[in-house]
């Protein structure tokens, strides 16, 4: 059975988005700084020769990790990520199926792109781990996303990788998430641009509130 891994960036302080993200801003103002370790540096959506910029990471440490969520199977994102995001121009970012969590079924594109539309978090996670077989299954965002699957016992491993900023204000990705997660210290792996932390979850219980 496929591993559940939730897998995202973050700040030093928590947030996995700058203020004010919105299509053309995916990662708010100034944002981009989380994802230097994807790009191998600091970018911003388009080069001053207006050309997109590709992914990929220039430290080995940091290309260990990307070729790792890479290889999975599947990956699960919210609708308000794909929607901010621009449905990545119409292909999956991760190279492989991308199931995205909405209740706007009708709105389904064409399978052919990568995409498939399913409602709820459970049926979602389902479905990616149908199509990933023995591959793994990345949840990649957005916070309200990866906090249902935690919210459910959904995941088997979190993967966050932290960036070197203090934003300050933003989305943050844990919030008050209402569950107390048992976890174990996998790997730890620091580059200059994110410090990558894996733990496997061991248990979780409901807080009092």
């Amino acid at each position: 059975m496929a591993a559940v891994t939730l897998d995202i960036t973050m700040s030093l302080d928590g947030f996995v988005t700058a203020p004010n993200d919105a299509p053309g801003n995916g990662l708010g103002d100034d944002g981009e700084v989380l994802h230097d370790w994807v790009f191998g540096g600091p970018w911003t959506y388009r080069d001053p020769a207006g050309t997109e910029r590709k992914m990929g990471a220039s430290n080995p440490m940091d290309q260990v990790v990307f070729d790792e969520i890479m290889s999975a199977g599947a990956a699960v994102v919210g609708r308000r990520m794909y929607d901010v995001a621009g449905g990545w121009g119409g292909q999956p970012p991760f190279g492989t199926r991308c199931i995205v969590v909405t209740h706007r079924l009708e709105d389904q594109p064409d399978p052919a792109s990568g995409f498939e539309f399913v409602n709820g978090i459970e049926a979602a996670v389902h479905r990616a781990k149908e199509v990933a077989g023995d591959r793994a299954v990345a949840i990649g965002g957005g916070a309200s996303i990866a906090r249902q699957a935690l919210q459910l016992g959904l995941v088997d491993e979190i993967q966050v990788h932290v960036a070197p900023i203090v934003l300050g204000a933003g989305r943050p990705l844990f919030g008050d998430l209402g569950v107390r997660l048992q976890l174990e210290r996998v790997r730890v792996l620091d580059a200059p641009f994110a410090t990558h932390l894996r733990y496997r979850v061991l248990d979780r219980a409901t807080t009092d509130r």
